[in-house]
């Protein structure tokens, strides 16, 4: 017994280790800049992009920050770990997300919202309303846009905010 508790000291020694060394390497690493240099990629002007655009890679983005959430907390079945993601990223809890950090939002951002929340698009979400999945993609529009401009930690700390709050049992007023 007393030679698994000595394993875990010396685990939580090594991944206290790696999270220091992380930190010191934020400045120096950005996944996106990574990828951008690994295909000889120039930045674009976060302006040129569509709302729609915006919001295909924050879907995508805000699906990764929710599934290693849930990854994080503890090994179990797929299909488990599917469902629970699943109630994150329909519309209508990105909506209620939204609702629950529109406080928080920059004017930047705010504006970024609107302009994925009002862009027309020729899908729409098979288990949600039109309003939904609006709101929804402004959210992912959002998310898209933070991520392309390398702002890592508000996208933690806005998804953080809202899903905290939710939890905590906050209201949310409509938009």
């Amino acid at each position: 017994m007393e030679e698994s508790a000595e394993a875990k000291k010396d685990g939580n020694a090594h991944a206290q280790g790696v999270l220091e060394a992380s930190d010191a390497a934020k400045e120096k690493i950005s996944f996106v800049r990574n990828i951008r240099e690994a295909f000889s990629m120039e930045p674009q002007a976060i302006q040129s992009y569509s709302p729609l655009t915006l919001a295909y890679i924050g879907d995508a983005i805000y699906d990764l920050v929710i599934r290693t959430m849930l990854v994080e907390q503890g090994n179990t079945q797929v299909n488990k770990l599917h469902k629970r993601a699943s109630s994150y990223v329909k519309a209508s809890a990105q909506k209620e997300y939204l609702l629950l950090i529109q406080e928080l939002l920059t004017e930047q951002e705010m504006a970024v919202y609107k302009r994925g929340r009002n862009a027309k698009s020729i899908t729409s979400a098979k288990n949600a309303s039109i309003g939904e999945y609006r709101v929804a993609t402004g959210f992912e529009a959002l998310m898209g846009y933070l991520y392309l401009t390398e702002q890592y930690d508000r996208i933690i700390a806005l998804i953080t905010h809202a899903i905290k709050a939710k939890e905590n049992g906050v209201k949310t007023d409509e938009i």
